[in-house]
């Protein structure tokens, strides 16, 4: 039987579609994806992200641990700093992509995907220094995030706003008189926040961000956003198969090395990856899914990581891995949709980007 999070019973009664997700209970949709997509657009949205893993990792030693097992570099983070990176295998690919925020000095909390989180549990435990301190805090711990235009305003209602937060930071505040976590990170392209919590008080806390005027929000719009926002999900642009040079993610490798898989990812950035992650846009509307081959010149070359019809351009879009020599913005190819060849132009990523204020 899947876990159910703090969320299960109020999303259920509030109308939510329940599908078995890596393990867990959750809404793939309420009001419908469309809907929910266009809310978070225009408006705001709130997910429930219990099904994440939460870790912390902490005492001496703990900074030395989190650079070898995550690919950025760290130690120039400061308390209330956020940073995406990747834990590696040897040969360079990728286990998990993971959220870092440091604390203070020697205190780390961790964001892990849902699917790899025993998996990095495992591993992360068989490899801590005795110096240090790791945790699994996923059940003590809820993750809810409030998402879209009207977020900030919204949460500032609530008493948890992001005046003077900057983009990947967090703070600690109270909210109720229950501590909660502030960060200023999201998947969705919008601006807003992922806010941590005792589980306890999970329920209370996403009640009043509905009655506030967020949409509650499923799995479904999710994935449509982070697509738009050309955000890289593990099981599709990211896996064992595929290293950070070729998913586009060079950013967030530590040209130092000294991280698992350091050889093979350097010599990437160095020498040019065999193939890259592009954006690829459809000339019809046809759909682009998982695992459709991508065609040059009649030649099978690529195959689409993900792909859906975009609420917000009506256009078919999707991602796709192609060799590096055709990843160029303007480059015609084709997609194999269920046999009929659908004409496609490779674009820049992300399709969608919010205006700033």
């Amino acid at each position: 039987m899947p876990a159910r999070t703090a969320l299960f019973a109020a999303q259920q009664a509030a109308g939510g579609k329940m599908i078995d997700f890596s393990g867990w209970d959750m809404p793939v949709q309420f009001s419908g994806i469309t809907a929910e997509h266009q809310a978070v657009r225009s408006a705001a949205g709130v997910f429930d992200l219990g099904h994440m893993g939460r870790l912390t990792v902490s005492g001496v030693g703990s900074l030395a641990f989190l650079e070898r097992q995550v690919c950025r570099p760290l130690a120039d983070m400061r308390p209330g700093q956020v940073r995406y990176g990747l834990a590696l295998a040897a040969d360079g690919t990728v286990e998990d992509d993971v959220l870092v925020s440091r604390e203070n000095e020697h205190d780390w909390h961790v964001v892990v995907n849902a699917g790899n989180r025993e998996k990095i549990v495992a591993q992360w435990r068989t490899a801590l220094p005795a110096t240090a301190i790791f945790a699994d805090i996923t059940t003590d711990q809820a993750m809810i995030a409030v998402q879209g235009p009207s977020a900030p305003g919204l949460l500032a209602r609530l008493g948890l706003g992001l005046e003077g937060l900057s983009y990947y930071a967090f703070r600690d505040a109270a909210w109720q008189g229950v501590p909660v976590r502030i960060s200023r990170t999201g998947y969705t392209g919008e601006d807003g926040a992922e806010l941590f919590m005792p589980t306890k008080h999970a329920e209370d806390l996403w009640r009043t961000v509905v009655s506030a005027g967020a949409l509650p929000c499923g799995l479904g719009c999710r994935d449509s956003l982070r697509l738009e926002a050309g955000m890289p999900l593990y099981g599709h642009e990211l896996d064992r198969t595929i290293t950070p040079i070729e998913a586009g993610l060079a950013f967030a490798v530590n040209q130092a090395g000294g991280f698992i898989g350091d050889q093979a990812v350097l010599r990437q950035l160095s020498e040019g990856a065999p193939r890259r992650l592009v954006g690829l846009r459809c000339r019809d509307k046809r759909v682009p899914r998982q695992g459709y081959p991508v065609l040059h010149h009649g030649a099978q070359v690529g195959v689409i990581t993900s792909g859906t019809l975009s609420p917000t351009l009506g256009a078919a879009i999707g991602m796709a891995l192609v060799p590096t020599s055709l990843a160029t913005a303007g480059t015609a190819v084709s997609v194999d949709v269920r046999g009929t060849l659908v004409p496609a132009d490779i674009v820049s990523l992300p399709f969608y980007r919010r205006a700033k204020n």
